[in-house]
């Protein structure tokens, strides 16, 4: 076998959260049908699995929980999609910066490290705005843009 084949052949034993980086937070809690899209694939969620930059979090009928590596804390609502824009984070200094599309429904944020460390260093997009985090609570809706 050449050395590609053999990359190759490994790459489809290699788990795929090991492919999409580190984690940047986790489903802390769960309720009715909630979706993590990764790598265009859609598959449910459960509580306790990890959740990566460039995800898109659905939830349909449910609700999702999900807590951050700086300890910032996200809710969504019933028919919500969140897309985990960009997330960086370093633990010793706690200088980051963590971006984030709300496309429709609710969101409710607990901001965490990254926030109380450099305050211009979250933002959520929306479809009608961005805005740009300097408070540490709020809750924010966006209507399905069609």
């Amino acid at each position: 076998m050449t050395a590609v084949r053999v990359i190759a052949a490994l790459a489809l034993f290699i788990p795929h959260a090991a492919l999409a980086g580190e984690p940047i937070g986790q489903i802390k809690t769960q309720t009715g049908t909630v979706f993590v899209e990764r790598a265009g694939a859609s598959k449910p969620v459960a509580i306790g699995d990890r959740v990566f930059e460039s995800d898109t979090i659905v939830t349909t009928s449910g609700t999702v929980g999900i807590t951050f590596t700086d300890n910032s804390m996200m809710s969504l609502g019933p028919m919500s999609r969140l897309k985990l824009d960009q997330f960086k984070f370093d633990a010793t200094t706690h200088n980051g910066v963590f971006n984030s599309s709300l496309q429709k429904g609710t969101l409710s944020v607990k901001s965490g490290n990254i926030v109380r460390q450099t305050p211009e260093a979250m933002h959520i997009r929306t479809p009608a705005a961005l805005l740009g985090v300097r408070g540490t609570e709020f809750v924010v809706r966006a209507d399905d843009a069609s």
